[in-house]
């Protein structure tokens, strides 16, 4: 660690707790005995390493990476791009990014999905890309649609994108959701309701970048990935602080 740059003591209170009420499914999954701490195998912290030969030339492109011949998914398009950032603000290169969501009507391509909204044939709803040497991301997709869940009478999800970082090995995978700035629905979630600090919630927040987009075709949002300090992003699989 360079002696010249601060070090940040995680924050834990920025995280929610296991079981909180307002999310009805945290009763479920909420532990009730303390957590064991498994050490990890050498093949857990060392692989696999990624490259772009593992990558097919529409892995980021959602829009055209599961349309049929001819077709087109429905909906709005739009660009998502931003950075992979340490602590200090240093770009990481070479990390692999996953990302996957609802269609345009709500709907996620998946069998347990009984949401009644349609399934957009041309539309798979997943990707992936490798940061580059900037530590820069990128990819194409259309804008998800709002859906209801089963937790309060009437419970909507907003608009989100997951994601999913890699870091060295399989033991290093960093998983939180992406929102967009200006959604209405954003201040009625009970899943980000979980989370107690307000800053933490609003760097889940993608901002709309219009120097980014492309006129009179596709708007863009930037939301960049911050992996540990002070504006860390909040992860879900990481409650212990980053």
């Amino acid at each position: 660690m360079n002696p010249d740059q601060e070090f940040v003591q995680r924050d834990t209170a920025a995280h929610p707790p296991a079981f909180t009420p307002i999310y009805k499914t945290s009763a479920f999954r909420s532990p009730r005995l303390p957590l064991w701490s498994l050490q990890n195998s050498l093949s857990e912290v060392t692989g696999p390493v990624f490259g772009q030969g593992e990558l097919g030339p529409l892995d980021n492109d959602l829009v055209r990476n599961y349309a049929r011949e001819g077709g087109e998914p429905i909906g709005e398009r739009i660009i998502v791009h931003g950075h992979v950032l340490d602590g200090n603000a240093r770009p990481v290169p070479g990390a692999l990014v996953e990302f996957w969501q609802a269609n345009a009507a709500g709907r996620y391509r998946h069998r347990n999905d009984r949401y009644e909204a349609p399934i957009d044939p041309n539309f798979g709803g997943c990707g992936r890309c490798l940061t580059d040497a900037e530590g820069r991301y990128h990819f194409r997709t259309v804008k998800p649609g709002p859906y209801p869940f089963r937790n309060r009478v009437n419970d909507w999800r907003p608009a989100h994108i997951h994601f999913s970082v890699f870091g060295s090995g399989f033991a290093q995978r960093l998983i939180t959701q992406m929102y967009f700035e200006g959604d209405p629905l954003i201040p009625h979630d009970a899943i980000l309701a979980t989370i107690p600090d307000p800053a933490a919630r609003e760097r889940l927040v993608a901002r709309l970048d219009l120097n980014a987009a492309l006129p009179l075709h596709t708007l863009a949002y930037r939301w960049d990935i911050v992996l540990r300090g002070s504006r860390s992003t909040l992860f879900e699989n990481r409650l212990q602080g980053n």
